[in-house]
C-alpha cells in the first residue's frame, strides 16, 4: 500500500485540516445506524480517533484498507493510519483477519526492516491502525523508476527481505503476501532503511503445520499455495520472485490471464535468455534457481538463502545498471489487458488527420516490403532506425501485446495501437471519446454489461471473465462501474503485473483453483 508523502517540514508549515478524513466515514454511517456496529478489536475501549490525531489526505489503499497520513496532536509527530472500514468486513473471516493482522504487529519483536505499530483502536466505523510513517515510496516504484537495479542494488534488497521473512519465520509467522509493493522505504535517500508493512494475510504457524487457502497475490505464489497445501517455504518463493524482478524488471511467471499465470508457475520454467540475464552474474543465476525450486522440501531456508555466496559477498557483486526505463516502460506495455488496447484502437479511430499522417509516415518507412503488415524483422529494423534500443525477445513482447489474434505480425491499427502507447496518453479529447465508446448508456460509468459487449466484438468468447478481472483492476472504489477518472488513471498509467497485483480476493481464487482442478494444471511441473 502506497506510503509515500511530503516532507516533516513541508506539512509542519501547512495548516492541516481534519476535514479529508470525512469521507472515509461518510460511506459507512449510513450501514452503521442501521445496526449495532460489531467490535473487532476485544477488550480495546471504543475512541475517536480524532481525539486524538488529526488525519490528514489519503496515501493509499487496498482491497479492504485506505493508509492515511495523520498527525499526533500532542508531539506533532508525523504517522500513517490505516482505516480498515467495518462495511467491509462482511464475514466472521474478514473480522479475524484484522484481529490477526494486529496481534502480528505486536507480537513481532521490533525491528528496523519492520515498519512498527504505534497503537490499533476502533470507533463505530472503522478499525484503525497507526503505525510509523514510511517516506520513500514503495519498493515497486523505485523498480521501475530506476528501469533496473544494479546486482549490488538487489543483493541489498533481497538481504533485508530474506530478514524479515528469517524473523517472521522463527516468531512461528509466515507473511503469505510479500511482493514489492509491500516494502516502503523509510525516506527518500538513496540508502533509506526498507521496511516491510502489510501483514494483512499473515498467519501463525507452528512447525509441519500445514495450510490449504488460496491468498496472496498471483504473480507471488508458490506453485504449493495453487495446490493448496503449504507451509513456511511460500515466502522464500515470493522473495525470489521479487529478486527476479528486481535483476531484470519483469515476473519470471506471467501471462494476461490469472489461470495463466497459475499455470507458468506450475510448469515452473524460469527464463534466463532474455535481456539482460547473459549479463547477470552465474551467483545470482544460482540463488534465483534455489530460491524458485518447484519442490519446497528442496527450496532454501532464509538462512541458507542469508548464507549464499552472492549475498555473502554482495560488495563485490557488480554495480553496473542493468537495464533503461525504455525496457521498463516496454515491457509494461506487454502486460496491457485487452480493455486497453481496445480502448487505444478506439482512440486510433478518432485521431486528426495530421496525427495519423505522421504514424503512417513511420509504418510505411518500417513496412519495407509494401504488404500493408509489420513483420518482427521489420519491427525490430525499424525500432533501430528510430533509434530504440531493444533486445530481440522485447520486440517479440511487443509483437504479442498488441497481436490480437496470434499472427506474430502487426497490421496497420496493430501498429497505431503501439505508437499510441509509447507517446502516452495526454490528449484528454481522446480519452472522452474512448470512454463515450464503452459508455453506451451514456450514463457517466462504463458498466460490466457494456465492457463485455466490447470485448465481444473482438470475437473473444470467455467476455464474462475477462470483464471481471477488468474490473477487478480498474474499479478502485469497488462500486460495480468504472468512472472516467477511474477509465483515465488505467489509460495514464497502465494496467500491468504490477497493478494487477494489489487485488486480492477470496471469491476469485477459489475459483482460479477449481478451475485449475478441471483444466488439469496442478498436475504440471
Amino acid at each position: 500500500m502506497g506510503n509515500c508523502c511530503r516532507s516533516p517540514a513541508a506539512v509542519a508549515r501547512e495548516d492541516v485540516k481534519s476535514l479529508s478524513h470525512d469521507h472515509a466515514k461518510k460511506d459507512s454511517s449510513a450501514a452503521a445506524s442501521k445496526k449495532a456496529p460489531i467490535t473487532v478489536l476485544t477488550g480495546i475501549p471504543k475512541e475517536n480517533i480524532e481525539e486524538k490525531y488529526l488525519v490528514d489526505r489519503e496515501l493509499g489503499r487496498g482491497e479492504f484498507g485506505v493508509t492515511y497520513l495523520c498527525i499526533e496532536r500532542d508531539s506533532r509527530e508525523l504517522l500513517a493510519c490505516k482505516s480498515i472500514s467495518k462495511r467491509k468486513l462482511r464475514t466472521a473471516v474478514d473480522i479475524e483477519d484484522v484481529r490477526r493482522e494486529v496481534a502480528i504487529m505486536k507480537h513481532l519483536p521490533r525491528n528496523s526492516s519492520i515498519v512498527s505499530l504505534k497503537e490499533a483502536c476502533e470507533d463505530d466505523n472503522a478499525v484503525h491502525l497507526v503505525m510509523e510513517l514510511c517516506e520513500g515510496g514503495e519498493l515497486f516504484d523505485r523498480i521501475v523508476a530506476r528501469g533496473h537495479y544494479t546486482e549490488r542494488a538487489a543483493a541489498a534488497v533481497t538481504r533485508t527481505i530474506v530478514e524479515v521473512v528469517q524473523l517472521c519465520h522463527k516468531h512461528g509467522v509466515i507473511h503469505r503476501d510479500l511482493k514489492p509493493e509491500n516494502f516502503l522505504f523509510a525516506n527518500k535517500k538513496e540508502n533509506s532503511p526498507l521496511k516491510a508493512i502489510d501483514f494483512g494475510l499473515s498467519i501463525f504457524f507452528k512447525p509441519g503445520e500445514r495450510f490449504s487457502e488460496i491468498v496472496g497475490s498471483p504473480y507471488y505464489m508458490a506453485p504449493e499455495v495453487l495446490k493448496r497445501n503449504y507451509g513456511p517455504e511460500i515466502d522464500i518463493w515470493s522473495a525470489g520472485v521479487i529478486l527476479y524482478i528486481l535483476l531484470c524488471g519483469v515476473p519470471p511467471f506471467w501471462a494476461e490471464s490469472e489461470q495463466g499465470v497459475a499455470q507458468a508457475i506450475l510448469r515452473g520454467i524460469i527464463d534466463f535468455k532474455r535481456d539482460p540475464w547473459p549479463n547477470i552474474s552465474e551467483g545470482a543465476k544460482s540463488l534465483v534457481k534455489q530460491m524458485l525450486e518447484p519442490d519446497p522440501k528442496l527450496r532454501l531456508t532464509a538462512k541458507q538463502v542469508l548464507e549464499h555466496s552472492w549475498l555473502q559477498n554482495a560488495k563485490k557483486a557488480p554495480n553496473v545498471p542493468l537495464g533503461d526505463v525504455v525496457k521498463s516502460r516496454l515491457k509494461q506495455f506487454s502486460m496491457m489487458n485487452r480493455f486497453k488496447r481496445k480502448a487505444l484502437r478506439v482512440i486510433a479511430d478518432f485521431l486528426s488527420n495530421e496525427e495519423l499522417e505522421d504514424i503512417k509516415e513511420m509504418f510505411r518507412k518500417v513496412d519495407t516490403d509494401n504488404d500493408g503488415i509489420v513483420s518482427t524483422e521489420e519491427l525490430k529494423a525499424g525500432l533501430r532506425n528510430f533509434n530504440t534500443q531493444l533486445a530481440e525477445s522485447e520486440v517479440q513482447m511487443l509483437i504479442e501485446a498488441v497481436d490480437t489474434n496470434g499472427k506474430g505480425t502487426l497490421d496497420y491499427g496493430e501498429f497505431v495501437a503501439v505508437s499510441l502507447h509509447l507517446q502516452r496518453m495526454a490528449n484528454d479529447e481522446h480519452l472522452h471519446n474512448a470512454f463515450s465508446y464503452f459508455d453506451k448508456d451514456g450514463n457517466g460509468f462504463i458498466e460490466p454489461d457494456e465492457l463485455r459487449d466490447a470485448l465481444m466484438e473482438d470475437g473473444a468468447d470467455d467476455c464474462t471473465d475477462v470483464a471481471n478481472d477488468i474490473f477487478q483492476e480498474v474499479d478502485i472504489d469497488k462500486d460495480g462501474k468504472i468512472s472516467y477518472d477511474e477509465f483515465v488513471a488505467m489509460m495514464k498509467t497502465g494496467t500491468d503485473w504490477r497493478k494487477a497485483s494489489r487485488h486480492y480476493s477470496r471469491g476469485r481464487f477459489n475459483s482460479l483453483s477449481i478451475k485449475l482442478m478441471k483444466d488439469g494444471s496442478l498436475n504440471l511441473g
